[in-house]
């Protein structure tokens, strides 16, 4: 029997009640990809084949992005038969263990995308997934427009994990939308322009359900089809971007 809350939340926007807080908190780390290229002292690219994980179709580049306008554009394409795309990481250069995460972002539209913003555990490697814990900021399947997830994912529930929250956006494509999170050693909880979504607490942690006092880095990508994603992917969308204007990460003071 799992001890934890669940959270499976179905909100319109108007609704909430909820605003997300910074007191305590002081800004520790923030790129505002301003520049004309990728500051690769917090920044990598994970390079991978289709297949690696979750049965995705697209090959992970290094030249699927660009800075531009002041904005981070991760690109989908789909060029020479196949699709590729690109996975920023900040893995053993930038990780994090609590704070305040917000990012500011447009994601692409059409069926077959999966943009995500996100962490894993440092320990991955060492570990394996799901043991090293994951927080899902943002994710969107484009067979499902508009539905904006912020899931946990750990030991305990994993997959079709029950740990998550839904919100429906009326824009989510046009319009930048603030995607945040507030991490603890006690809860974490989701939000979307400053407003709650999704609250992880469990009542007794234990190493399945709580992996998450440890070091986390952040990734952004843009899947194209895959488990989740689906098989079918609407050829007319490419090049399929997720423009991010920026990320601001704060801790306690």
């Amino acid at each position: 029997m799992k001890t934890s809350k669940i959270a499976i939340i179905l909100l319109f926007i108007s609704s909430f009640s909820f605003a997300q807080s910074k007191e305590g908190y002081e800004l520790m780390w923030e790129d505002n990809f301003n520049s004309t290229a990728l500051d690769t002292s917090s920044w990598s690219h994970e390079l991978a084949q289709p297949g690696w994980v979750n049965n995705e179709l697209q090959r992970y580049t290094n030249a699927n992005i660009d800075l531009a306008d002041g904005n981070l554009l991760i690109i989908a394409k789909k060029e020479n038969n196949e699709y590729t795309s690109a996975r920023l990481i900040t893995k053993g250069k930038r990780t994090f263990t609590y704070g305040i995460f917000e990012i500011s972002a447009k994601i692409p539209q059409g069926t077959g995308t999966w943009p995500a913003l996100w962490m894993l555990g440092q320990n991955i490697d060492q570990v394996g997934w799901p043991d090293c814990g994951e927080l899902d900021i943002m994710e969107h399947v484009g067979k499902n427009p508009r539905f904006i997830h912020s899931t946990v994912h750990n030991k305990s529930g994993y997959g079709s994990t029950p740990y998550t929250g839904i919100l429906e956006l009326p824009d989510p494509f046009n319009e930048f939308h603030i995607y945040g999170m507030e991490w603890t050693n006690d809860f974490v909880d989701f939000f979307i322009d400053g407003k709650l979504v999704n609250r992880y607490q469990p009542d007794v942690k234990n190493a399945d359900n709580w992996p998450f006092d440890k070091p986390f880095y952040l990734i952004f990508n843009i899947a194209i089809g895959g488990t989740w994603g689906g098989p079918d992917v609407d050829e007319t969308i490419f090049p399929a971007i997720m423009t991010v204007d920026w990320i601001k990460v704060y801790q306690k003071k």
